[in-house]
């Protein structure tokens, strides 16, 4: 069925993933090059053991996450100084232009988020943060990963 402005329901399965601009894989679900959306964008993040993403924002716009399996650990704020866990069955709210950084805390087990975001460009409006990726950051994220 066609919606009045030209859109229509789709159900697909993308095979594999592909590298996100954020240096994760990603399932890219729905969004306004998959399907014609106008509004949102639907993603499912595979982070490896060890995966992690680089430090980035999204430019004005929100995104949600919903982490299905294993532990991923936030750094947020302006020099990604606050920590949050995401354990299964957590959902998370990041507001715009918040600089945050993801990465699974097992080095041995695979983690999974589903992903929403109010831009269905999503992956045009991610900016990367390079200025935060720092020797600092990997010390801090190897000694979190030593504690557990």
């Amino acid at each position: 069925m066609t919606t009045p402005d030209g859109t229509e329901v789709k159900i697909f399965t993308p095979e594999t993933t592909q590298e996100a601009k954020q240096g994760m894989p990603q399932f890219f679900g729905v969004s306004e090059r998959s399907t014609g959306a106008k509004h949102l964008s639907l993603n499912v993040t595979a982070f490896g053991p060890g995966g992690q993403a680089k430090p980035h924002r999204h430019k004005d716009y929100e995104t949600a996450i919903y982490t299905m399996d294993g532990n991923i650990i936030l750094y947020y704020g302006a020099e990604l100084e606050t920590e949050a866990l995401m354990d299964p069955g957590s959902f998370c709210f990041i507001p715009a232009e918040v600089p945050h950084v993801a990465f699974n805390l097992s080095e041995t087990e695979p983690a999974t988020a589903l992903t929403a975001r109010n831009d269905p460009r999503e992956q045009e409006n991610v900016v990367l943060m390079p200025e935060l990726d720092t020797d600092a950051l990997a010390d801090r994220i190897a000694k979190r990963r030593a504690e557990g």
